[in-house]
């Protein structure tokens, strides 16, 4: 646990927790702002009406005030109290109407009656508020006034891109999305850790791999981000992971991508190993955009390690979503357990035994273990055992950890030190 990192991250989500985001607009543009303090952004624009595979990109939407007056002049939903309370996309309306009507448009959550469900109409001319099943209860009947004042017209789609350049031009890809109201695991989680975990591959010396980090609005955001960028993800990417539900109290899942056994879901899963309660789950066309990433046309090799997966717990998608759910402690162990992850795939080599006939002598190479109280003389033996046994040209580092039950970094020290004194060679 970081406390620095910890206050760090809770400084940025108070910044950006009330912000109103949406797949466009206003909010989700200052939102990009704040997140380029900590992770510089390079901003990809897509105009209104422009064309991604199957999708068009929408008008802009802004809403600037929203609520409805019953008969007692009491004002209910007010936006500015909670930007949940308008539904996504919410045309401009000015009307009167009876409870009876209004009604339906209003929706709520019985069976969690505190909660203020959130809801979208992203592509529906159309308008509603959501709000507690406790306040829906209690309206009283006759004739309310109706106020949404709202804004539709062209602009565009922003979405924010940054590039961490390695010795390699192969990649590790990270995409989180940004276009959410005020929810916290499912919204504000991702950005956070990708910015954080951001500062610190940046300080990690003689990268191999670029780094390419996407900061999108979800699903038609990623889709024109594919439009743009997939041939070149398709011929670069090695590994990629969504990052989302990072903050939640409940333990680390890995979603494996659709391919099942890619560099992601195979460095993901040795260093989850040392996690007692964390799983592993099957690809699934359902979730975030690793939908998009791991569609047939482009099946690219994305999984998502999460800690409290979207849908599985009660607060998802609604007002009880908040600071309160998350931790911040949480959001920087997720930092630290992606950045394990990227560390597992920067030493993950293959090696040759130079010498294969039999067992090397390691006595006249004085790389027998040392004589320290502090280092384990028979783990020490296991690992140099391990790597000339299985140093075959055939077998990566993580495979060697799978079969061996030993720490990849461990591994990856070991193996340097025998390639110096001559036992391996990295196979290039």
């Amino acid at each position: 646990m970081n406390n620095s990192l910890s206050k760090k991250m809770e400084h940025y989500f108070d910044m950006l927790w009330p912000i109103n985001r949406s797949i466009t607009g206003p909010g989700t543009r200052k939102s990009l702002k704040i997140i380029s303090e900590i992770m510089p952004l390079r901003r990809l624009k897509f105009k209104s009406g422009e064309k991604a595979f199957d999708w068009t990109v929408p008008k802009e939407w802004n809403a600037h005030e929203a609520y409805f007056i019953d008969p007692t002049g009491k004002k209910h939903a007010v936006f500015s109290e909670n930007n949940l309370h308008l539904i996504g996309y919410s045309k401009s309306v000015k009307k009167k109407l009876d409870l009876i009507k209004l009604k339906q448009k209003l929706h709520t959550l019985p069976d969690q009656p505190d909660a203020i469900p959130y809801l979208t109409k992203y592509y529906e001319n159309d308008w509603g508020f959501c709000l507690t099943y406790k306040e829906y209860q209690n309206l009283p009947e006759g004739q309310y006034e109706v106020y949404i004042d709202t804004e539709l017209y062209d602009g565009y789609l922003e979405i924010g891109e940054s590039v961490l350049k390695g010795t390699s031009t192969d990649e590790v890809f990270f995409s989180t999305y940004l276009c959410h109201p005020s929810m916290a695991n499912n919204e504000l989680s991702g950005p956070l850790v990708m910015s954080f975990l951001y500062d610190c591959i940046k300080a990690l010396p003689n990268r191999r791999y670029t780094y390419r980090f996407l900061v999108s609005t979800e699903t038609i955001g990623t889709i024109c981000y594919l439009r743009r960028r997939g041939a070149h993800l398709r011929k670069r990417m090695k590994a990629g992971y969504v990052m989302t539900c990072l903050g939640g109290p409940g333990s680390f899942t890995y979603k494996q991508s659709r391919r099942g056994n890619s560099l992601a879901d195979r460095a993901a899963k040795i260093v989850l190993k040392g996690f007692k309660n964390s799983k592993v789950m099957s690809f699934s066309p359902f979730g975030s955009d690793e939908r998009q990433y791991c569609s047939p046309g482009f099946n690219l090799p994305v999984g998502s390690l999460m800690r409290t997966v979207y849908g599985e717990y009660p607060e998802y998608h609604t007002s009880l979503d908040n600071k309160d759910f998350i931790n911040f402690e949480a959001l920087s162990d997720s930092v630290e357990v992606y950045l394990d992850i990227v560390k597992a795939i920067e030493s993950n080599k293959i090696w040759i035994n130079k010498i294969p006939f039999c067992e090397p002598q390691l006595g006249k190479r004085e790389l027998y273990p040392s004589n320290n109280p502090k280092v384990d003389p028979n783990e020490e033996f296991k690992v140099i055992k391990w790597l000339c046994c299985y140093g075959d040209g055939k077998n990566d580092l993580i495979e060697i950890a799978n079969h061996s039950g030993l720490k990849i970094g461990a591994l990856a020290a070991k193996a340097e030190l025998l390639a110096s004194a001559g036992v391996l060679r990295e196979k290039i």
